[in-house]
């Protein structure tokens, strides 16, 4: 996971505007190899722990619903590079050809398997596939679709710079996502102007915060939130506030 040399990015991050977090990040050698490693163990652990739970819940969305198991979709990760993404799936077969790429509350689109599983964010648990091959990270902003990534601004490409992570700051801030878009018009269209400025603030901090110890409490965190172990921050409160 070391950085490549400046010179040898892509050009659509070879700015004045990612230069700084570059900069930040490029003598953070030994925290980004440790980063690797956990990654690496921990989701070789865990898949190896969950294998029968992850077998449970194929079943049930198989019994619940016509379609695959998993749901794949193209991502977009460190340095730009497009990936699949493996989740459980949660919705109706074809279901990005019925409705946005972003996933409003109580979304008909939605399984009944599929809404439990959500609740407690068990459809991510296959993305330690990708942990483990090195398409993501445990901690880092959440992938986006390339339709997205499309609209960075020169700053928010800096995000680019680290694999995409399974969990971040940005998105225990906005865990409720969902229920932001229930009254959009066009949610797309409120996700890429109001949320995802929001979102990539938290994202750009980590950048010029990033460390291996800061990395294991924002796993922490997450564990806390999922269990509702944790108590609502300010911070939140402003997230769940955000009007679509």
């Amino acid at each position: 996971m070391l950085l490549k040399s400046w010179e040898t990015l892509p050009e659509a991050l070879r700015t004045e505007e990612v230069r700084p977090y570059y900069e930040r990040l490029r003598p953070r050698k030994a925290a980004l190899l440790f980063k690797r490693l956990m990654d690496i163990v921990l989701s070789v652990l865990l898949l190896v722990l969950l294998s029968p739970f992850m077998l449970i819940i194929a079943a049930a969305i198989k019994l619940d619903s016509k379609g695959s198991v998993f749901f794949r979709q193209v991502r977009v990760t460190q340095y730009g590079r497009e990936f699949r993404i493996f989740k459980f799936r949660t919705m109706v077969q074809d279901a990005e050809q019925k409705g946005s790429r972003v996933t409003v509350l109580n979304d008909d689109r939605i399984t009944r398997v599929g809404a439990r599983i959500r609740r407690l964010r068990l459809d991510e648990i296959p993305q330690l596939l990708n942990v483990l091959t090195g398409d993501m990270s445990f901690v880092g902003a959440r992938p986006e679709v390339p339709k997205y990534v499309a609209q960075y601004t020169p700053t928010m490409m800096a995000t680019l710079l680290l694999p995409a992570g399974i969990t971040s700051l940005a998105s225990i801030r906005f865990k409720d996502e969902d229920t932001l878009l229930q009254q959009a018009e066009t949610a797309d269209e409120v996700y890429v102007r109001d949320i995802l400025p929001q979102k990539m603030k938290y994202n750009l901090a980590y950048l010029q915060e990033f460390t291996a110890l800061k990395d294991i409490g924002l796993l922490f965190q997450t564990a806390f939130h999922v269990l509702g172990l944790a108590k609502e921050s300010p911070e939140e409160n402003e997230a769940r506030e955000t009007k679509g």
